[in-house]
């Protein structure tokens, strides 16, 4: 019995051995684990088939790879299915690497939007055998498989690239969608550092990213992972990329184009049809044909070059500013030698009719002349209206002549006897005022002409007596105002509250300019390690790196301020000595004629010049929304001290201290940085910021025209009332001061038209429009002075009205480079290069630099029109000098 179920069972074991395997190989689901054959294929031929969990297809691609050869190879595949739980599976293996995909491939966008895509084809990591090695057979293995239940049909190409490697100087055209993305290879040549990729498109949309990557396997290139490698920069309808040769080892690199599946990181819209969480299937209705073209950028000898012209342009003002001096010595020398010598080229004659003694303090003497014209009984009337005010006589006399200004010259014992009155009460006050003036003796004052830096002589100095604050209200709100009228303070302490705008604008530099270097510093560091380019708003197609930065051209041209602000201060410095010089001589003509000389806006205008240069340098590091405000500051704060500058000039003492003048200017820059921020379309804030605006005009016009005696307090609103029913009213009378009157009228029509323009339009840039604002009221202002001068018989000297003349030709031709609009971070960074230009001056620089260079210059020339605008009045009493 044994030995027949033996030999059954010996004679069923072949039928064991076949059934046995077959169903060990046999899984749960039914898949059979048996080996898939190998098919033979075709480059250029197209394999159709189906494949599920029971079946997969696997192709082999042979080729023979020559050295200086590079091969690349090109996967195509296509798939109706649009079952995402079951994709066909796509497994590229290759020597060095493996690359795999499924179809549909889907895409994710903004809030998690999907977009499913059924034909892929993706670029395989190119080979390239050694010399040494010489020709070698390379093979491909392509699997195609899918875990459906069911048949999912497919197609394959596979094709050899015959232009994947980029030449240059020569453009090449292709095209690309999300699922079909392309990259190309670039080696550079021998004579070659540095290269520029332009990339242009006729379409804006479908958004794009052009990245450089080095040639390491697998390529980055879709959407969620081109960003983990190399330089990249978003596109629209252009891109540029400047690549140097010793950032890549090899000498070679990928160029690697990626269509985005949504145009919203462009600026772009999401169409309504596919808002939503949803699946959306496009195709090919994303593809963008784009050209590529690589050409040398430029050499060494070319940013030598350029730094030789940046620095060579503005030291010749240097040597045009030795040239001056020296004729202006030489004359000087010989004006002296002829007997009539006159400080700051004046060229006026000195008025016979009211001499002047060189004896005259220095302190009493500022501002004022003391003559008392046609004076019956001076000394009764003298006493009487000592006796009437409870005045000290020299208080008294100040008040007739206050009066009467242009009387005849006072009598030598009225000097005597106002000498003899200030000596017997010195115990009283160390400066007895004289009509608002400092007596000031050799004995207990310093020496005439220093400037001390005692914290005595403070601005409590003077002004103290009650009838001071009665003589203001009496003199500033004259009819016709001179001069002498509003330079009647001490000169020292006036002068020291004018270097308070000069020490104070150099502490704001400090602490302003170091955290931004440190700032900028850190943006640049962040470009260059994630390569992400997107960051920074360059003009691309003209900016040439150096070192760490990536736009060293937009960081040399504002050398320019730099220069031109030191030599500014080395002009104001010398005309300071000189000044010094006279007031130690005791000069007639510096104590008592001419524009009071105060010089310290002047020194504030020079660093505020060097520090637009220091940050607009440290903005254009990497310019961007975050940092704008680096460029805009002390655009601000020059205009503003050109204004402050231009009032001083005819109103000394009423000027704005220095801390009110930087307060404001605090306030204006923090309005322009909430308007930038809020600002965009937001209705409320540009309400807000226009009454602010138009407030604050009739609020500073109110101060200009009653010289600051009309006070801003809870009571002010009560005396406007008053002034509008008695001036208009009640009798509609002519204004008292007309002159004030027109400017002031024109200003706030300026004004108010800029406040109605934001409410309406609401432009994008707010800063330059708050820019505009300040230029255009300095603008106003300065012609407004000039009309003025010439109008009261002044003249200009050739020095001044050249520099009127080149700063209207060098403004002129700087804004028309400054409105070119090379890029703005207002928009998008892809919407930004579809601005960009190539270079315009040396190859090297752009539109905008040629702005920097040119301000400069004009910034210079303006600065210069304020300095010698009315050198043509050293020689012209003050008290002949009208004030407007």
């Amino acid at each position: 019995m044994s030995g027949s179920a033996g030999f059954a069972l010996l004679c069923g074991l072949p039928w064991l051995l076949g059934v046995l395997p077959q169903e060990l190989q046999t899984g749960a689901g039914g898949r059979s684990s048996r080996p898939t054959p190998t098919k033979a294929a075709d480059f250029d031929r197209i394999y159709a088939g189906t494949v599920n969990i029971n079946r997969e297809e696997i192709y082999s691609f042979n080729y023979t790879s020559k050295p200086g050869q590079v091969d690349a190879v090109r996967v195509y595949v296509k798939s109706d299915s649009e079952d995402l739980q079951y994709p066909i599976l796509f497994v590229v293996r290759q020597q060095k690497g493996v690359l795999s995909w499924q179809v549909p491939l889907i895409f994710r966008g903004l809030y998690q939007r999907t977009y499913n895509y059924q034909e892929v084809s993706r670029t395989l990591c190119p080979s390239e055998p050694t010399p040494e090695m010489g020709p070698s057979e390379q093979i491909i293995f392509v699997d195609v498989a899918s875990m459906a239940l069911f048949d999912i049909e497919y197609e394959l190409l596979v094709t050899r690239l015959k232009s994947f490697q980029l030449t240059t100087d020569k453009a090449f055209n292709f095209t690309a969608s999300p699922s079909q993305p392309q990259y190309f290879l670039y080696k550079f040549p021998p004579d070659v550092d540095s290269v520029i990729i332009k990339v242009v498109s006729e379409t804006v949309y479908p958004c794009s990213v052009v990245s450089v990557q080095e040639i390491v396997c697998p390529v980055y290139d879709l959407d969620h992972n081109v960003e983990f490698n190399g330089v990249y920069q978003s596109m629209t309808k252009q891109a540029a990329i400047t690549v140097q040769k010793k950032d890549f080892p090899g000498e070679q690199f990928f160029v690697v184009f990626v269509i985005k599946p949504e145009d919203y990181a462009c600026g772009g819209s999401v169409p309504s049809s596919i808002k939503g969480k949803g699946n959306h299937t496009w195709n090919l209705q994303r593809t963008k044909s784009l050209q590529v073209t690589i050409a040398p950028s430029i050499k060494e000898s070319d940013y030598v070059q350029a730094m030789l012209f940046s620095f060579l342009s503005f030291l010749s003002f240097y040597l045009g500013s030795l040239i001056v001096a020296f004729v202006h010595y030489v004359r000087v020398q010989r004006k002296t030698s002829a007997g009539r010598y006159s400080p700051d080229d004046g060229s006026g004659t000195v008025a016979t009719s009211h001499p002047i003694t060189t004896g005259t303090p220095e302190g009493s003497s500022y501002g004022a002349i003391e003559y008392l014209d046609n004076l019956e009984g001076p000394l009764k009337t003298l006493k009487q209206v000592s006796e009437l005010t409870s005045l000290s006589p020299a208080s008294s006399t100040t008040t007739i002549r206050m009066l009467n200004p242009h009387c005849c010259p006072e009598p030598t014992w009225a000097k005597s006897w106002h000498t003899t009155w200030a000596n017997t009460t010195q115990d009283t006050d160390e400066s007895s005022s004289s009509g608002g003036r400092q007596l000031s003796s050799p004995e207990r004052g310093p020496p005439h002409g220093s400037d001390t830096d005692s914290s005595v002589e403070e601005e409590s100095d003077f002004d103290t007596m009650p009838e001071i604050e009665s003589d203001k209200n009496v003199i500033r709100t004259k009819m016709f105002l001179y001069l002498s009228d509003l330079s009647r303070k001490d000169r020292r302490i006036v002068s020291k509250k004018y270097k308070i705008y000069f020490w104070n604008i150099i502490t704001i530099a400090v602490f302003y300019a170091l955290p931004v270097i440190q700032l900028v510093i850190t943006y640049q560091t962040v470009v260059n390690v994630t390569g992400n380019q997107d960051i920074c708003y360059y003009n691309f197609l003209c900016a040439h790196p150096l070192g760490v930065l990536s736009a060293f051209n937009n960081v040399l041209s504002n050398v320019g301020h730099v220069l031109l602000g030191f030599l500014f201060l080395l002009i104001v410095l010398r005309r300071d000595i000189l000044h010094r010089q006279s007031l130690e001589a005791k000069d007639t003509y510096t104590l008592e004629y001419g524009i009071p000389k105060h010089f310290g806006l002047f020194y504030a205008m020079g660093i505020a010049l060097m520090m637009e240069g220091v940050l607009s340098a440290c903005y254009h590091v990497c310019p961007n929304y975050s940092n704008f405000q680096f460029d805009t500051s002390f655009m601000y704060m020059i205009a503003g001290l050109c204004m402050l500058k231009l009032y001083q000039t005819r109103h000394p003492d009423i000027n704005a201290s220095a801390y009110s003048a930087y307060a404001s200017f605090a306030g204006v820059i923090c309005l322009a940085v909430v308007g930038v921020v809020f600002g965009k379309n937001n209705v409320w804030f540009w309400v807000i910021f226009s009454v602010i605006h138009i407030v604050a005009s009739l609020a500073l016009s109110t101060q200009i025209y009653y010289m600051g005696r009309f006070k801003i307090d809870f009571g002010i609103f009560r005396r406007v009332v008053m002034v509008l029913y008695t001036d208009c009213f009640q009798q509609c009378s002519r204004p008292m001061y007309m002159d004030r009157m027109v400017l002031l009228i024109v200003g706030n029509l300026v004004n108010w038209s800029f406040a109605v323009f934001g409410l309406v339009y609401r432009p994008r840039d707010f800063a330059s429009y708050m820019l505009g604002i300040f230029i255009c009221n300095l603008l106003l202002y300065l012609a407004f002075y000039i009309i003025m001068k010439l109008r009261s018989s002044e003249k200009l000297l050739p020095i001044p009205l050249f520099c009127i003349v080149a700063t209207a030709v060098v403004w002129a031709a700087a804004l028309y480079f400054f409105f070119q609009n090379l890029s703005s971070w207002e928009e998008t960074p892809a919407e930004s290069r579809e601005k960009n230009r190539p270079c315009i001056l040396l190859g090297f620089f752009d539109d905008h630099d040629v702005w920097h260079f040119l301000s400069a210059a004009a910034l210079f020339f303006s600065f210069l029109v304020l300095l010698t605008l009315d050198d043509d009045l050293d020689s012209v009493r003050r008290d002949k000098i009208p004030v407007f």
